[in-house]
């Protein structure tokens, strides 16, 4: 037989009567593969513990979701506007459809591929923001929007406009849009005033297109610390979009939507007169980002939201004094700063600037310390691009695995 051909049935005899796999008394673990065999739609059918999970592993409180969703419900509704969940924070279709049945009016999608998915799992109140400017992605958003009688999509520009209405009259169809404007941080969008109201007034006239309204994000204002400064700034920023909000409504044009804001000024946002829904996102997970800014009651810390969004991680080394070495580096944590907390611990700090590896470091005293086997929980940095490394997020329920959620929109960038 074949050295580079051997089976694994082979394998496994050989290397049984050559030695005995080691494994440590009193742990159980399970893969992702044999967790993904006890899933149905009706939830998990073996009761496993979050912590028989194998690490890295992304882990979602529900509990804490479901109060997070519940608490900017709440807060929308009673100031008047709605909430319009961007996708892009958690990439999973389940996750949205609960933003929807909770009573948000869409949902918002950065890149024309999450649009796709998210339509492919029987979601359709779609609003893309991000403009389409090849003609590659010009034509799937018109294909998606010929599928999808509710899918919205952004521009900013005369010529883009243009070349959306000659892709839409190709396709006999007639495509609805908003225009994205700019809200000074040179990022996109037009400027606001009088080359957003040209613009508009351009699209009005195109055949294949529809003007929905207006979008303005600015992304700048979320995390400004302390409420104060950050309500002056968020609302200093979006005052030429209310300007130009009301060039559209003088001048004829739909201002059925108007769509701005996010997680850090959910509860700023509805004094921008005009504006219809917020683009929030990483409310529903939090982040080590966010709980850094202060919340309108309390100017250190962001309590307005808990942090549902852990990484499992499992210590493999604590061989050295004042620190120990964990499974979970860049690769499963990112380098984004601050860097990922422990969650429930103090007296120790973490970073994972390492691929591989994350290390913990204790201060002169620590809650407590690890041991080699130990699991850790991490909120994390930042919670886009974490949810981005995982295929799938463990749904937990006080400490039992209760449903495995597939990120489907995970790598969609294109």
């Amino acid at each position: 037989m074949s050295s580079e051909k051997i089976s694994r049935r082979r394998f496994l005899q050989t290397s049984s009567t050559a030695a005995a796999l080691w494994i440590p008394a009193g742990v159980n673990g399970y893969t992702q593969q044999e967790l993904l065999s006890f899933a149905s739609e009706e939830g998990m059918q073996r009761d496993i513990s979050k912590w028989d999970l194998d690490t890295p592993s992304l882990c979602l409180d529900l509990d804490a979701l479901e109060a997070n969703i519940g608490h900017m419900q709440t807060t929308v509704g009673r100031n008047g506007i709605a909430s319009r969940p961007h996708a892009k924070t958690h990439k999973c279709p389940t996750l949205a459809k609960m933003q929807l049945q909770s009573g948000s009016v869409g949902i918002c999608t950065a890149k024309v591929s999450e649009a796709e998915v998210m339509f492919q799992h029987g979601i359709s109140p779609i609003m893309m923001t991000t403009t389409n400017v090849t003609a590659t992605k010009i034509k799937r958003a018109m294909a998606l929007r010929e599928a999808n009688p509710e899918f919205i999509q952004a521009t900013d520009s005369e010529q883009n406009a243009r070349l959306l209405s000659e892709a839409a009259g190709a396709m006999g169809l007639t495509a609805d849009v908003v225009i994205d404007v700019d809200p000074g941080g040179h990022r996109t969008g037009i400027t606001p005033g009088q080359p957003a109201l040209a613009l508009a007034l351009l699209i009005d006239q195109l055949p294949g297109l529809r003007l929905r309204g207006l979008l303005c994000y600015d992304g700048g204002s979320q995390h400004i610390k302390g409420f104060a400064a950050r309500r002056l700034r968020t609302l200093e920023r979006l005052l030429a979009a209310t300007e130009t909000f009301d060039l559209f409504n003088r001048n004829g044009l739909s201002t059925e939507i108007f769509s701005g804001g996010g997680t850090g000024s959910y509860n700023i946002d509805h004094e921008t007169r005009g504006l219809t829904d917020i683009q929030v996102g990483s409310y529903v997970f939090m982040d080590a980002q966010y709980m850094d800014i202060g919340g309108k009651d309390n100017d250190v810390q962001y309590a307005d939201f808990e942090p549902a969004l852990t990484v499992l991680t499992t210590v493999l080394n604590d061989q050295y004094p004042g620190r120990c070495t964990t499974d979970a580096g860049a690769k499963a944590c990112t380098i984004n700063r601050p860097w990922a907390r422990v969650k429930g611990e103090t007296g120790m700090n973490y970073s994972s600037g390492s691929d591989e590896f994350g290390t913990l470091r204790y201060d002169d005293n620590p809650s407590r310390t690890y041991r080699v086997g130990d699991k850790i929980e991490l909120i994390v940095s930042h919670c886009d691009p974490v949810v981005n490394l995982y295929d799938s997020l463990y749904a937990i329920r006080g400490e039992r695995v209760e449903a495995i959620w597939p990120i489907s929109a995970r790598g969609m960038s294109a």
